[in-house]
């Protein structure tokens, strides 16, 4: 009887957790994006084909992908921010400012260039890029991959942004965090996201937006 009881038990947790993951954690994952769009492969799947956490994030950008491209091309620490909110990352001390205009010092990326983060965590170095398609960045100790890739709709551009992470053997303080960060992750990638959009837009829309070099 204790048997059947324990089985019981073990069985409502799993239908409870997977109740969790399809109604909480898998929309806070896939924000954005349709179902095709977060289960098909993308650049930079296979440098981390064994990821815990996969998200994949979209947003559709009415404007052209090569007003896009620039402004994925400068970001990072010290160059042209994340888009983001700013007063948050640097509570962190990523030394965010993100930028409002296309910087033509920060237009040159090449494979094998480190995109820098916060001291103490290592950089983001450039795996896969393919000019106004995909831009792939994988962390200095290959535990995170960060992919942006842009498809065409004709004039228009969707945005994809997918992160694999990795975390072998997690303990129960590294799950309990990670089911922390998976929102505050939402919070501001999808700020992330729009805040690419407005730009791309408005740079499209024939305004100003590139600094004097």
């Amino acid at each position: 009887m204790r048997a059947a009881t324990t089985i019981l038990a073990a069985a409502a947790a799993a239908a409870a957790l997977e109740a969790v993951r399809r109604l909480v954690r898998r929309p806070v994952l896939t924000w954005g994006a349709t179902a095709e769009e977060a289960g098909r492969p993308l650049p930079g799947d296979d440098l981390l084909p064994e990821a815990e956490v996969v998200s994949t994030r979209a947003v559709t950008v009415d404007a052209p992908r090569s007003a896009v491209w620039p402004w994925l091309v400068q970001m990072g620490s010290g160059r042209g921010g994340a888009y983001t909110y700013d007063w948050i990352e640097n509570l962190f001390g990523l030394g965010m400012h993100s930028a409002d205009t296309i910087h033509p010092e920060w237009q040159h990326l090449a494979v094998g260039d480190v995109i820098p983060g916060r001291a103490s965590l290592p950089g983001m170095r450039v795996e896969i890029l393919d000019p106004g398609h995909a831009l792939v960045t994988c962390s200095e100790d290959g535990a995170w991959v960060w992919a942006f890739v842009l498809d065409d709709l004709g004039g228009r551009t969707r945005l994809l942004s997918r992160n694999r992470i990795a975390m072998p053997d997690p303990s129960l303080g590294d799950r309990i965090g990670m089911a922390v960060m998976e929102p505050g992750s939402l919070v501001m990638e999808r700020k992330m996201l729009h805040g690419i959009k407005e730009r791309a837009e408005r740079l499209a829309a024939g305004r100003d937006l590139v600094a004097s070099a």
